[in-house]
């Protein structure tokens, strides 16, 4: 059951986290050049940008709670499951970040989620 509770939070942050990036770099703008003076500009731009900073707290705790998640389960289990996060991803991306996201980026997350399905059901009915 806790590997199932931290999961779902996993999942969740996860999710959170590339949406909070995605709206972050957005708002800051495309990045356009390698001139290291000019990434240096851009760099503290970001870094002062709320999205980014909280995106990137939500990454750090995700990380933390893999590194959680991979002590209790073998990776074969983790990280199919925790790719159910594409789903919350797409629909975050099309709601929230009000992106088009076409049919066949629609199909291939439903067979993501079949995918994951398959594993969990494999998973939780195996001895």
């Amino acid at each position: 059951m806790k590997i199932l509770i931290a999961l779902v939070l996993f999942v969740i942050m996860d999710s959170t986290s590339n949406l909070l990036v995605a709206k972050g770099m957005k708002q800051g703008g495309e990045i356009s050049t390698i001139q290291p003076r000019e990434l240096l500009r851009i760099v503290r731009r970001l870094a002062n940008n709320r999205n980014i900073r909280l995106g990137f707290m939500f990454q750090a705790c995700t990380f933390f709670l893999l590194l959680t998640l991979l002590s209790w389960a073998n990776l074969s289990l983790v990280v199919p499951l925790a790719s159910s996060g594409y789903v919350i991803n797409i629909l975050g991306a099309q709601f929230l970040l009000k992106e088009e996201v076409t049919r066949a980026r629609w199909f291939g997350t439903l067979l993501v989620g079949v995918g994951v399905t398959l594993v969990s059901l494999s998973s939780w009915l195996t001895p």
